[in-house]
């Protein structure tokens, strides 16, 4: 089991050479029942939070292997943590924890905007095409 981006998405957020912040967004609730794909899920999202920050090294990685190719591929399963990462954990979600969501961002934007000194919500590009 995992997500559709495991591979390289995650890839490149975790060994990629650019600094590539993510948001992992879930609810502890799910909508509908889905078994125990839920609980798998919530597992994904936490472990990539916690890989993220850890990393792996390849005195962990060599603790891993048994086999000689797993041995040889060990420099490539080697990856720094300290990426930034942020994890929003919800109860459910509904109209009123969607909308918290929204004004969560346009509060960070916002933000950033007054730090940088910038006008975040004016769109210059936008002009351009008009």
């Amino acid at each position: 089991p995992g997500t559709n981006g495991q591979h390289a998405f995650f890839q490149l957020i975790h060994q990629g050479t650019s600094l590539i912040p993510a948001t992992f967004i879930a609810t502890a609730t799910p909508s509908v029942d889905v078994g125990e794909h839920h609980d798998i899920l919530m597992a994904n999202c936490f472990s990539q939070t916690e890989a993220l920050m850890c990393g792996k090294s390849l005195a962990q990685v060599n603790g891993e292997t048994t086999t000689p190719k797993t041995t040889k591929a060990a420099p490539y399963r080697v990856f720094t943590g300290n990426r930034p990462s942020n994890t929003i954990l919800m109860d459910h979600l509904t109209p009123k924890t969607l909308g918290s969501l929204i004004a969560i961002y346009e509060h960070k934007v916002f933000v950033q905007g007054v730090i940088w000194n910038i006008f975040s919500f004016d769109q210059w590009g936008v002009e351009l095409g008009k």
